[in-house]
């Protein structure tokens, strides 16, 4: 999976921007959910964040992944904990403004995992950072539950995002969570489909997190959940646990 370039510049902005974000977001004219749904998840006090821990874990036929991951936000910190494509365990500290010198290992295969697994994490708010072109298409069929519910679709150009080109449509719910999300890939490699629910929700200090996703992907089942989430913030050096 491709490198995400510019999610530091992002995630470094989002401090500084946090204030002026709606005004920003009626400039662009982007439907105001866009909004509401990242405030639902915390967005107003993610500048509070100094780092977040979780582990990400995915089981599909054939097999099943788990990688753990520490991020500071504000620096660009990632420590990572996870296997090999051998099995072996690995570790790893890295900056991620200094990618270019890191080894193929966290060029090729952390770094791309980390990327993947952080849109898991915070895909609201990503959806609010990243400048996608986002609609608000009314009421729509759950994709995999029943009844219908709020449908956001976020475009992305052909620069940027997880994968240039792609497609994220949100199932929101009254409560401006994301029930459900289906994932249409932009670029030519796999996965070019997936579709999941989001469940399990948790609070690990001032943020929300789906912590349970179930689904398909490329029409083959799917099972992705976040363990272990937790929060440090700014001025604390006490961890705040999923509850």
């Amino acid at each position: 999976m491709k490198n995400l370039s510019r999610l530091d510049v992002i995630c470094r902005l989002a401090f500084s921007m946090l204030l002026i974000l709606p005004a920003t977001l009626g400039a662009q004219q982007r439907p105001p959910i866009i909004e509401q749904i990242a405030k639902t998840y915390g967005l107003d006090s993610f500048g509070q964040v100094e780092a977040i821990h979780y582990t990400w874990n995915a089981e599909f036929p054939g097999g099943k992944v788990s990688r753990t991951w520490e991020w500071n936000p504000k620096t660009g910190l990632i420590s990572y904990e996870g296997k090999d494509k051998e099995g072996n365990p690995v570790k790893a500290t890295y900056q991620r403004s200094q990618i270019d010198s890191q080894s193929d290992a966290i060029k090729k295969d952390i770094d791309p995992a980390f990327s993947n697994d952080q849109y898991w994490l915070l895909l609201p708010f990503h959806i609010a950072w990243d400048g996608a072109s986002v609609a608000d298409d009314g009421l729509q069929k759950l994709p995999l539950g029943d009844g219908s519910v709020q449908r956001v679709v976020a475009k992305y150009p052909s620069e940027g995002g997880y994968q240039p080109g792609d497609t994220w449509e949100l199932y929101i719910g009254a409560d401006k969570r994301i029930q459900e999300m289906v994932y249409r890939r932009g670029a030519a490699n796999p996965p070019h489909l997936v579709m999941a629910t989001y469940a399990d929700y948790k609070k690990a200090g001032p943020l929300l997190f789906s912590t349970d996703h179930r689904g398909t992907v490329d029409g083959k089942p799917l099972h992705l959940f976040l363990t272990d989430v937790s929060v440090k913030l700014t001025g604390s050096d006490n961890w705040i646990n999923e509850q």
